[in-house]
């Protein structure tokens, strides 16, 4: 009962904290005048980026790398399948052209790049600052695109200070959820490895389950609240922008400051990364075509989700239907979620059907919202 009491505070602190961080670094580049989308993509994604660093630095520090990796790998299975899948529920997700042209490919690189890094069994320092560098990269040329595009954001000309955009309030508000970050993830590690050790289940699997889910509450929370005001750049932003920073500045950072590589685990390389990467690539030709994700494509996701938790279930009890149910999700289950998206994509690359005469003669016709 200490051991769920410690995991459950530390989950709503990371929550918490992750809230203050994303509220003070948003309001921040409100005020110098970056776009919603750029802000999603940027500092809000870093922001809610925060609780996986923090939990996957202090796992690393204590000597459990399986805590470390599963924590990134599930909150970047959870961030696209649970947190888009629930957003869309909401209604349809229209996004802008540059997320399907750049982000999500670049979301799916750098899923790519972590496979092939990780191939051999650990991430090193080498690897690390691979990925560390990628994450420098990635804001650098988010900033520079947005800066060229003179009608996306107006960095030259910061925004005027307002109550909710004034410096020194935001500042504090940011290094008091940092602040927090850090005492939340000593409990959430402490708290995940007595619970693993009470019943017996692996670092790995409690790293991919109930830490990845606690980790992607700020990015479930900021993505639903973001679509229930209409702010839908932000909220695909910001799960977009997340996994990119999960691998390249969290996995980056941690291989690179841990003294020993970063193991990862012949599991993590046999399901749950294909599981991410395939995550990753159903969103292209989802998103590619109409540039929107429908309610029922996001009840797929979910169902995969829910799929992919029902086989952790089955590893963590050590059933015997584990590893026939891990065949039927590689070579059944990842193929058809392809097979659908890309069957999506071919339906909406279709002409439509004829105007109607008084479509033709000018009459309005109603479509989903594109920004693209």
């Amino acid at each position: 009962m200490t051991t769920l009491v410690v995991l459950t505070v530390g989950l709503v602190g990371l929550t918490a904290a992750g809230t203050l961080v994303v509220r003070g670094a948003a309001q921040l580049g409100v005020r110098f005048g970056l776009s919603p989308l750029v802000v999603g993509l940027t500092i809000v994604a870093v922001g809610t980026s925060a609780p996986e660093l923090a939990v996957s630095l202090r796992a690393t520090a204590q000597g459990d790398p399986g805590l470390a990796v599963g924590n990134v790998v599930g909150s970047n299975i959870a961030n696209v399948l649970l947190v888009l899948g629930l957003t869309a529920l909401l209604g349809t997700i229209a996004v802008q052209a540059r997320v399907v042209r750049i982000d999500v490919p670049v979301m799916i690189g750098v899923s790519l790049l972590l496979v092939l890094l990780a191939v051999d069994g650990e991430l090193g320092r080498v690897d690390g600052t691979i990925l560390a560098a990628g994450a420098i990269g990635f804001i650098g040329w988010t900033l520079y695109a947005a800066k060229a595009n003179g009608g996306d954001t107006a960095l030259e000309e910061p925004a005027a200070d307002s109550p909710s955009t004034a410096l020194l309030p935001n500042l504090l508000v940011l290094a008091v959820g940092t602040a927090l970050l850090v005492v939340a993830a000593r409990l959430v590690v402490s708290g995940a490895e007595d619970l693993a050790r009470a019943f017996g289940v692996p670092e790995l699997v409690i790293g991919l389950t109930v830490v990845a889910l606690g980790t992607s509450a700020p990015e479930l929370a900021t993505s639903l609240v973001a679509a229930a005001r209409g702010e839908r750049d932000i909220a695909v932003g910001n799960v977009v922008g997340s996994n990119v920073f999960n691998i390249l500045l969290v996995l980056g950072v941690t291989a690179v400051v841990s003294a020993t590589p970063v193991i990862v685990a012949d599991q993590v390389l046999a399901l749950d990364l294909p599981v991410m990467t395939v995550a990753a690539l159903a969103c292209l030709p989802v998103l590619a075509q109409g540039h929107r994700l429908e309610r029922w494509e996001g009840g797929v996701f979910l169902t995969y989700y829910g799929a992919y938790l029902v086989f952790l279930g089955l590893e963590a009890a050590g059933h015997p239907a584990r590893d026939p149910f891990a065949v039927i999700m590689l070579v059944f289950v990842v193929p058809l979620t392809v097979l659908t998206a890309v069957t999506v994509a071919v339906r909406r690359r279709r002409p439509g059907p004829a105007l109607a005469p008084e479509a033709a003669a000018g009459a309005p016709i109603p479509s989903p919202p594109e920004n693209g």
